[in-house]
């Protein structure tokens, strides 16, 4: 298993990212800004794009796991890189993600707490109604993990600039 950065060509890797975030428009904002990280084991099994947020955050805007190999560990082995990648260069790795009862708890588990959520992301930003796993998507969740050392996780959590409400 290999996980590399994808420095060109990244819209190459659009279909599966597109299982992830579901409108490409939405994608092109943060595509060419973001770092694009592949897992390859035998055939690309993962994809993930992170951006710097500002103030110690590195967000992940979109990560996806191939249909067929969910349920294999790529996701949480993907997460578990980027963490230790830019650990002390950091200090908040965060996640947005729907109110969805399949990626909730995938990022419970891999360490994420609830930070907070931006009311009507999907209903505000998407051109169609988004549904995971039966459930319509209406807010965006925020969820945070720490990954700085002691002196980097001591600055603030940065901001995106958009309207954010505490749960």
């Amino acid at each position: 298993m290999e996980i590399r950065e994808i420095r060109e060509n990244k819209k190459q890797f659009l279909p599966l990212l597109l299982a992830a975030d579901e409108q490409e428009d939405m994608i092109d904002r943060y595509l060419d800004r973001g770092t694009l990280y592949v897992l390859d084991d035998g055939g690309v099994k993962c994809e993930c794009v992170v951006t710097d947020e500002g103030g110690g955050v590195l967000e992940i805007k979109n990560i996806a796991t191939a249909p067929e190999w969910r349920g294999h560990g790529y996701g949480k082995a993907m997460l578990d890189f980027v963490a230790a990648a830019y650990r002390g260069r950091y200090s908040i790795l965060q996640v947005g993600t729907g109110d969805s009862p399949l990626t909730i708890p995938f990022y419970e588990k891999c360490g994420f707490t609830r930070s907070h959520r931006i009311r009507n992301f999907f209903t505000d930003h998407y051109d169609h109604p988004i549904y995971e796993a039966g459930v319509r998507l209406v807010d965006m969740i925020y969820l945070q993990k720490k990954i700085g050392n002691e002196e980097t996780s001591k600055q603030p959590a940065g901001r995106t600039g958009q309207k954010e409400e505490n749960q």
